[in-house]
């Protein structure tokens, strides 16, 4: 009775063992954000724009906002077959098999043997096994079983399991991040592409406005009435503004280029879809940001950051654990016999059971080193994930100003393009009547293309602040593709 009551007090001092975990426990760390989005920026600098930052839900498929199929077809098809997204899926899928590699030392290893020996013993030597003095061959038949668990008392595979699970987390958001990049860089470069195409288009116009004024002034100049400095100077506006033509020309191509890379094909894979002309996508109204508070769950780079701190947490409890002992059970059945037939027979099984024990007594300082290496680490971690806290929320704040004064911009400079063509009709009329010299014409032309072109820039500038914003504030990877 007394026997049985120490087994089992002794079996509940193990289970109460087997419940501890050495290590310090990973306390999730707060993100340090504003309440609100708008702190620091003034009320001015937010009413003037046309299309407002506001408080409300993050719609993850932001690109919906631009309201362009083209667009979404795109991101749909870049985000499924991007070679960087695939990379990182990759590296998903090794981080998983790490895993599991990780957890099977909490589990029990059981393996099969079978062996077979011919053999003669020594006639002079101190072991005869088979007592047959040595003068006979003889055969030794051994299969079995061979199984041996190790008693986590301390917690140590536990925290190694832990870290684990904590790097594949990591793993599956810097796949998101990757995600999320590809997913702006396609919106981006769509957008500049309808920017350049907007660019192709004014130069068209002005243009067929130059050649106009060419033939005003041959006519005018066969009447006597312009001279030939009018049209040389006709003539090189010409030039000067097909000039422009080939660069806007390889701005498009490369451009459709890099949206075929982003798609994984080859280059001028998307030229025929992508070569008819579309206007850039007008803004939406309003711009719902999401709450601050909530950027530490949709940027998965913040996400990643607080994983990899939980992995490294975890590390130490790993490396305290190696300075306790470790407790291992091991069993062993099997058959031997002579010959094969006997194997069959009770008498030919054998077996072996028990634990077994390891103390550290002497490393050399190696598990001290150790356990400063993975607290000196955990310490980086810590650091590092504040830093990307803090990034972001830089990023974030300088993404909304951007988009603010680019739209500011945008509206002067459409002011500017108004002034512009009222100036160039103006300058038109006064040199058909006389009352002013084509240089004037001429001056007013260039000004109105240049101030055309700013524009077509500054909307595609406006678009594109729009999807950094979008980008800063971790939208886009919540979506059901790609397909894992």
């Amino acid at each position: 009775m007394n026997t049985l009551i120490s087994r089992i007090a002794l079996g509940v001092c193990v289970l109460g063992l087997a419940a501890c975990t050495v290590g310090p426990d990973f306390q999730r760390p707060a993100a340090a954000l504003p309440d609100r989005w708008d702190a620091g920026q003034t009320p001015r600098s937010l009413s003037t724009a046309q299309s407002q930052i506001v408080d409300g839900a993050l719609d993850p498929q932001w690109w919906n906002v631009f309201h362009d199929a083209e667009l979404s077809s795109l991101i749909a098809r870049a985000a499924n077959a991007n070679l960087d997204v695939k990379t990182a899926s990759a590296r998903l899928m090794q981080a998983r098999a790490a895993r599991r590699v990780s957890g099977a030392d909490a589990l029990p290893s059981v393996e099969g043997t079978a062996s077979y020996q011919h053999a003669r013993s020594s006639q002079n030597g101190l072991l005869d096994v088979a007592g047959l003095g040595g003068k006979h061959d003889f055969n030794v038949w051994q299969p079995g079983l061979d199984a041996s668990w190790e008693l986590d008392l301390w917690g140590r595979v536990r925290r190694e399991t832990e870290s684990a699970d904590a790097s594949v987390e990591a793993s599956a958001d810097l796949r998101r991040d990757v995600l999320l990049a590809t997913l702006a860089d396609t919106a981006s470069n769509y957008l500049q592409l309808r920017g350049v195409q907007a660019q192709q288009q004014i130069v068209q116009q002005n243009l067929e406005i130059a050649r106009h004024s060419l033939a005003l002034t041959k006519i005018r100049f066969a009447d006597g009435v312009a001279t030939r400095l009018d049209m040389a100077e006709a003539a090189a506006q010409v030039s000067t503004i097909e000039a422009q033509l080939p660069l806007l020309d390889n701005q498009h191509a490369r451009l459709v280029n890099a949206l075929s890379f982003l798609m994984a094909a080859p280059p001028h894979t998307l030229n025929s879809e992508l070569r008819a002309a579309a206007p850039i996508p007008a803004l939406p109204p309003r711009v719902p940001a999401g709450l601050p508070s909530a950027l530490a769950e949709r940027r998965p780079d913040i996400r990643a950051a607080e994983a990899r701190l939980h992995a490294a947490t975890a590390r130490i409890g790993v490396a305290v654990g190696d300075f306790y002992p470790r407790v291992t059970l091991s069993a062993n059945l099997s058959l031997q016999a002579m010959h094969f037939d006997d194997l069959d027979q009770w008498s030919s099984h054998m077996f072996g059971v028990g634990p077994a024990l390891s103390v550290p007594l002497f490393e050399g300082g190696r598990l001290k080193g150790q356990l400063a290496l993975r607290e000196a680490q955990q310490q980086e971690a810590a650091i590092a994930f504040q830093r990307t806290v803090l990034n972001a929320w830089h990023e974030v704040d300088n993404a909304m100003s951007d988009y603010d004064a680019r739209q500011s911009q945008h509206d002067k400079l459409a002011e500017a393009v108004e002034q512009n063509r009222i100036a160039l009709d103006n300058a038109q009329r006064q040199y058909v009547a006389g009352a002013a010299d084509f240089l004037n014409v001429l001056t007013v032309q260039k000004d109105l293309l240049g101030t055309q072109q700013a524009l077509a820039a500054s909307s595609t500038e406006v678009a594109v602040s729009l999807v950094t914003l979008f980008k800063a504030l971790g939208g886009g990877w919540q979506t059901t593709y790609p397909v894992s």
